[in-house]
């Protein structure tokens, strides 16, 4: 109840206790004046006072009465508007907790509850409730997102390390995918895949391999040169670049769209032991996080081993390749020169018994070998055709009369001459391998033979030069010679007897395993595998050794007893008889990647028993769930237990009590109310307030105007005198006075009503 109607009903009793005790003395006085017979007239009444100044005393009472009635009602109403607050208080904090309460059972862990009363010992049980599920929740949030994260690190180098096995025959290949699969799988947009080319070693630069945007491949054809833009300065530095304000002109993403400048890019290096060999560009319209740049770093690292051991792989192949076709080749060469060496000299014997052949011989000669003849003092005497063209002439007066130093290489002339010494004074003849140069001052390799031609007297008439061009096989033998040192300066190759002793190995082969020049000599192939996988290499050797190659990745131990794991081929080297006479293997040490793959199947398992705590912790957060539910319900009793008595309490007031919402919809009369207005709760209940009223009173006073129409313009805290008319049509005089309060966001107004 408000200040000024307590003090209305206070003034309203102390007057009506000061007229109350007038009208005792004055009944008093009448009293008086009929039991003595007096006349009633004022007279008499002064006369009553004069014989008896005693009574004067009496005319205070009506003052005492009205000053014990103020001290009186002023207590009473002083209780009751103390009584009235606090149940204002304790409804608005019942409110607010069971409003608190059903959000927080919603999971809206992030609303708030303001306690009134700092012993209110329920407010703060459910406040640290609320901040022990909050915490829960974030460190449940946390966990998951962390696990979500190893999980989604895990798989990617899982899956990458399957699409790195695959297609290891074809580096553009093998980029596209690897390059398609990363800007999937970290949800960008587009991505590069760029790589040093250094087929030329005088003119390096950086080649893109592949190009993937919006799920569709795109042509490569960017290169730069070392230094150059952010892909040259990320290889020559060697260091991961995260760009988050990408220059203007660099890049944009384009789709069906249209074009748009990406909010992130990243370049990482391919960097395998310090050696870099290219880099991994991806742009995104969203920002990397940590996680994401630490995941392609590592995948960075696998593909850089990978690309290193398939550009291995590629030139392994091709040297292998090379090698047998240069071996055949030169197996058919030496074959050659072997039956020409042999029908040369058959051809000599036959000519010293039967000169009648020689004509016919030396025409086989001359379309056969490069045929020439000197004079002792080394003066070209003839020349036949063979001779002129691979020396580079045209016809004989070019060659004839010259001497033989000019067809020797300054460099050889020394060696030679003393040969040629021996020669003509009638030594022993020359046969061997033998460098010329031609007019144009090229190399000729030659299978050669000087042999004297002697008169009847055994002096030397000329010396005969016959040979073989062989420039061809030299220049293959040479590149041969440089391919098999690049093969051993890159890879690991070893060489086995069929027993699978070692029959030699190269410098990386003995690193590896930690053996000596002299140790490694001493050991098996299968003092090298490791006991894990022996019976199954056994099975394998057997294949090997009957003509099938074996390629695979091998898990094998060095001196010092540690696990290595060696990827390559076993292939059977055969000879001229077509029979097994070695075993060569060649390969790449994959130790490191092996690593990656055991390291991430044993966070696999450690994820699967986090996945099974999480489950335990979280039978046990639905267990607390249920307790803090039923503790709940348990406060919510208390608190229907609190709005059933408040309820109770404003139905026992005098006064009569209309509650209605801003739509000015009745939520409760009181008793006093239902009788004031002769109507009961279920007739007015939901209502409108106007239907308290005539239309004519509505609209005729502004107060009952704004009380019955729906809204939150109404005028509070002002008494208003007005007159009702209840049901049976009687007018009832009363005071009114309207109050307003706040529930859930909702304008409640209360108005108190008192007959005059």
């Amino acid at each position: 109840m408000g200040n000024l109607t307590s003090r209305y009903q206070i003034f309203k009793q102390t007057i009506n206790s000061f007229l109350i005790g007038l009208l005792i003395i004055a009944c008093y006085i009448f009293t008086k004046l009929l039991y003595d017979k007096y006349d009633i007239n004022f007279d008499s009444v002064i006369f009553i006072f004069r014989d008896d100044p005693s009574l004067l005393i009496f005319l205070l009472f009506p003052v005492i009465l009205a000053i014990s009635t103020y001290f009186i009602s002023f207590s009473f109403y002083k209780k009751i508007s103390g009584l009235e607050n606090r149940i204002d208080e304790e409804e608005k904090t019942s409110n607010a907790i069971l409003e608190f309460v059903e959000k927080l059972n919603k999971g809206e862990t992030e609303s708030e509850l303001k306690l009134t009363d700092v012993n209110d010992n329920l407010g703060k049980a459910i406040l640290n409730l609320r901040n022990t599920i909050k915490k829960n929740q974030e460190d449940e949030a946390k966990r998951r997102e962390e696990d979500r994260q190893r999980n989604w690190a895990a798989e990617g180098l899982a899956r990458f390390g399957e699409i790195l096995r695959k297609n290891n025959d074809d580096l553009h290949e093998l980029s596209y995918n690897v390059i398609s699969n990363l800007v999937k799988y970290v949800n960008a947009n587009q991505g590069g895949l760029f790589l040093i080319n250094d087929d030329d070693e005088n003119n390096k630069f950086i080649e893109q391999m592949a190009c993937y945007a919006y799920d569709r491949r795109k042509y490569a054809d960017r290169r730069y040169q070392f230094g150059e833009g952010l892909i040259g300065n990320c290889i020559l530095e060697g260091n991961t670049i995260n760009l988050k304000n990408v220059p203007d002109e660099y890049l944009y993403i384009t789709s069906g769209l249209g074009k748009a400048k990406p909010r992130n890019l990243l370049i990482v290096p391919l960097k395998v032991n310090e050696e870099i060999l290219g880099t991994v560009e991806i742009a995104s319209f969203n920002e990397f996080r940590e996680f994401e740049i630490q995941f392609i770093e590592k995948v960075a690292e696998s593909i850089g081993s990978t690309i290193l051991n398939v550009r291995n792989n590629i030139k392994t192949s091709k040297l292998l390749i090379d090698s047998r076709q240069q071996a055949e080749a030169l197996k058919s060469q030496e074959e050659e020169i072997r039956q020409n060496l042999e029908e040369l000299q058959a051809t000599q014997e036959e000519a010293k018994r039967q000169a009648e052949e020689f004509i016919s011989f030396t025409n086989s000669v001359n379309h056969t070998l490069i045929r020439a003849e000197y004079s002792t003092d080394g003066i070209l005497l003839y020349a036949n055709t063979r001779f002129i063209e691979k020396l580079g002439y045209s016809k004989n007066s070019e060659v004839e009369g010259q001497h033989i130093s000019t067809f020797i290489h300054i460099k050889d002339r020394e060696w030679f001459n003393n040969i040629w010494n021996s020669l003509a004074v009638g030594g022993k003849h020359f046969e061997g391998y033998m460098k010329h140069i031609t007019k144009d001052g090229q190399d000729l390799w030659t299978l050669a033979t000087y042999t004297c031609i002697r008169n009847d007297d055994r002096s030397v008439k000329k010396i005969l030069f016959l040979a073989l061009d062989t420039t061809e096989f030299k220049k293959q033998s040479l590149d041969f010679k440089g391919q098999i040192d690049a093969l051993n300066r890159a890879t690991i190759k070893a060489e086995f007897f069929t027993s699978g002793s070692v029959l030699d190995g190269n410098r990386k082969f003995r690193d590896i395993f930690k053996y000596s020049i002299v140790e490694i000599y001493e050991k098996n192939i299968f003092d090298l595998i490791h006991r894990e996988e022996k019976n199954a290499f056994d099975e394998n050797w057997s294949k090997i050794v009957k003509g099938k190659p074996i390629e695979g990745t091998f898990k094998m131990v060095t001196r010092d007893h540690d696990v290595i794991w060696l990827q390559g081929t076993f292939s059977p080297v055969y000879d001229m008889y077509n029979e097994i006479s070695k075993i060569i293997f060649i390969g790449n040490d994959v130790t490191y990647e092996k690593m990656i793959e055991i390291k991430a199947r044993e966070q696999a398992e450690i994820l699967q028993k986090h996945e099974e705590t999480l489950r335990q912790n979280e039978n046990i957060l639905k267990e607390k769930l249920r307790e803090t539910r039923e503790a709940v319900r348990q406060q919510y009793k208390e608190i229907e237990k609190i709005k059933n008595r408040n309820e109770k309490i404003l139905e026992g007031a005098n006064d009569a009590i209309i509650i209605s919402n801003q739509y000015s919809n009745i939520e409760f009369v009181n008793k006093a109310a239902c009788n004031l207005f002769d109507i009961t709760k279920d007739e007015i209940t939901g209502k409108s307030v106007a239907n308290l009223f005539t239309p004519e009173q509505i609209k005729q006073n502004e107060f009952l105007n704004k009380y019955a129409k729906a809204g939150i313009d109404k005028i509070i805290g002002i008494r208003h005198d007005i007159e009702i008319i209840n049901k049976k049509g009687n007018k009832i005089p009363v005071s009114i006075i309207l109050s307003e309060a706040i529930v859930d966001n909702e304008y409640i107004y209360t108005a108190f009503i008192q007959i005059k």
